[in-house]
């Protein structure tokens, strides 16, 4: 069943109109992720389908009765009262009444008998509108998003306050829940917590993420919204990313052909008479409308530009700590926590937020001094800070005055380059360059943030969540540079597809603190899981004589008899797997798909879903057994 339609929808704020005659249906049960470059106009859709802006032309047509929810992408500053009051104001009307409740009741608890009137007013309203039972509504989500309904909202981190805004958006019980980047903000606990929720959720869902992990693990269909255009990719993301390469080929094979076309009707035209005979007048007729096309065509936004400056090798030993311990506040944040880096690694940060990531690397870098345990630096280092907070912007002075600080020129790897050249490297066009920096929104203050940074060269990159807010094609190129830098990197991050992509090794913060582990995100979890048992305790070393008695004998390739069974019948089962997992997509991909019962919507997509874990836990298995069999061999 469709919950909306649009069709020829319009929407402009200037000269290129953010959408342009776009056409979209929703069906009942889709989990659809919107993508396109920043500033391509996804948050307007989703206010417009939110019912919060109008469109300027085109047909908006929805369902009965559809409830419509959107969480925004930024969290307000100025929310105030406690979380049952910031929940409570997601029902339309009586949400007023019930907070307006709460806080009468604290107020006559507190023995402010004058507010009994007022009381008395408020029950009547709340009895004629059902308020009773929606209060229950609101205290059944608190309760399902583990939330404390009496804690202030303002004194919630960020990641709370992010679920309680959640929380508000669900408590309406929508049919259509709308997110605009749910991840900002939020650690890797919250973000695995946000991601099990979201697709065990019935309602239908229209997300914005950059976090491409969250795109694979919930999106049944992808959307993108590119120069105005809105295109539907049905199946997962990487389909999308393939069939996405072939368009944006045929596309550029086309505009050729049509370039190559009306450059020969020009030098026709300019022949003169024989242009002008009647029987030519269709001919005219045509290279006017090509001009016409070629006039009003908008080209793809470009990539940016990043390119890291070369600086003179660091010595090889870039760190070394021993019996590293910071308590703060009466919590101990690590303890005899010790760590060799080297030239050339590439190390990555996670853990939930207040942890003790940026306290570890203050003292790692000799910032902040450790209650025990020594740090020593290595020699010839020259050290690079990525702020996620961006501190180091100037948010009155332009983007143009930011960067370079009164030089027409910069220098970059030993080539001068003009400032406003440069800075079209990272997409800022000359009218945006001369804008304030406080202009900029959360994605263009990022790309500013990695040009200025790239103006210096460094063999230590420091980067705090470098990833917040950029778009996918800047966040891949990044990784590129990244993955390309000869230097030593520390990195904090919450993007599991960025860690998996960029670092060597992982710090994560655990229960009982820090721990190093070779690889990113998915070797941390699969390392962590083979480092504690099922029963949660941290696993007994065998003694010799326990090593001796093992009651199977080992084959000489270091595997067990069963063991190199298995690894021979893995293969086979890995490609069953992906089989399965290729006929689902492709069974999916059609668009009369989301026409069926929900229940077998709901179906399909748990299968797909386990078919996917299973085949991951399979590769993990496999690779584990491989090694073991090549270390041996």
């Amino acid at each position: 069943m469709a919950l909306l339609t649009l069709k020829n929808l319009r929407l402009a704020y200037g000269s290129q109109p953010l959408l342009d005659d776009v056409e979209l249906t929703i069906e009942a049960g889709e989990r659809l992720c919107l993508v396109g470059r920043n500033g391509s106009g996804k948050s307007s859709l989703m206010q417009v389908l939110a019912g919060e802006i109008d469109a300027d032309d085109g047909e908006f047509n929805t369902a009965d009765g559809l409830r419509v929810a959107r969480l925004q992408q930024d969290v307000p500053g100025a929310e105030e009262g406690n979380t049952r009051e910031v929940v409570s104001a997601g029902l339309p009307e009586a949400g007023a009444l019930l907070s307006r409740y709460d806080q009468l009741t604290r107020a006559l608890a507190e023995g402010d008998d004058s507010v009994w009137a007022e009381m008395e007013k408020v029950q009547r309203e709340l009895d004629s509108r059902d308020g009773w039972a929606l209060a229950q509504q609101v205290d059944t989500v608190l309760s399902r998003m583990n939330l404390d309904g009496d804690t202030p909202f303002a004194q919630l981190s960020g990641g709370m306050k992010r679920r309680v805004l959640l929380a508000r958006a669900l408590v309406s019980d929508p049919d259509l829940l709308l997110l605009d980047e749910p991840t900002n903000h939020l650690d890797i606990d919250a973000i695995q917590w946000l991601e099990e929720f979201l697709r065990d959720y019935p309602a239908t869902l229209m997300f914005i993420t950059h976090d491409r992990a969250l795109i694979r693990s919930l999106a049944t269909r992808i959307i993108e919204l590119d120069r105005g255009k809105l295109t539907s990719w049905p199946g997962s993301y990487d389909r999308y990313l393939e069939k996405k390469e072939e368009a944006l080929n045929a596309e550029e094979k086309q505009r050729a052909e049509f370039d190559k076309k009306l450059g020969r009707e020009e030098q026709w035209i300019r022949q003169g008479i024989k242009a002008r005979r009647t029987r030519n007048q269709g001919r005219v007729q045509e290279l006017q409308e090509m001009r016409k096309e070629f006039a009003q065509r908008r080209e793809r936004q470009g990539k940016a530009n990043l390119e890291i400056q070369d600086s003179a090798r660091s010595g090889k030993k870039v760190i070394e700590a021993e019996g590293l311990t910071y308590e703060a506040e009466g919590r101990t944040l690590f303890r005899d926590f010790d760590i060799t880096v080297m030239r050339g690694d590439r190390i990555g940060v996670l853990g939930p937020n207040g942890c003790g990531k940026s306290t570890l690397l203050g003292v790692l870098l000799g910032e902040q001094e450790p209650q025990a345990g020594t740090v020593e630096l290595g020699t010839k280092l020259e050290i690079a800070y990525f702020d996620q907070l961006r501190d180091t912007l100037k948010l009155n002075e332009t983007v143009v005055d930011n960067i370079a600080e009164g030089r027409d020129t910069i220098e970059i790897n030993g080539r001068q380059k003009h400032v406003m050249a440069y800075l079209r490297d990272f997409l800022f066009e000359p009218g945006r360059a001369r804008q304030p920096v406080s202009s900029l929104s959360g994605g263009e203050r990022n790309r500013l943030l990695l040009a200025k940074l790239f103006t210096q060269p460094f063999n230590l990159l420091v980067m705090d969540e470098p990833t917040n807010d950029l778009d996918v094609e800047t966040l891949e190129l990044l990784e590129e540079q990244l993955m390309e830098f000869t230097g030593t990197l520390l990195l904090v991050s919450h993007d599991r597809a960025f860690l998996d992509n960029v670092v060597t090794s992982t710090i994560a913060f655990e229960e009982d603190g820090p721990h190093q582990y070779v690889g990113g995100y998915d070797d941390w979890i699969r390392q962590k899981q083979a480092r504690k048992p099922a029963g949660g305790d941290k696993p007994k070393k065998q003694n010799a004589s326990a090593q001796k008695t093992s009651p199977e004998k080992k084959k000489g390739n270091g595997l067990t008899y069963a063991q190199e069974l298995e690894l021979k019948e893995l293969p086979g089962r890995i490609e069953d797997l992906e089989t399965r997992i290729s006929a689902l997509h492709e069974e999916m991909a059609d668009p009369g798909f989301f026409q069926r019962e929900q229940d077998q919507i709901r179906a399909r997509q748990d299968e797909l879903r386990d078919l996917e874990k299973e085949l991951e836990e399979t590769f993990a298995r496999w690779e584990e057994l491989d090694a073991g069999a090549s270390e041996n061999a």
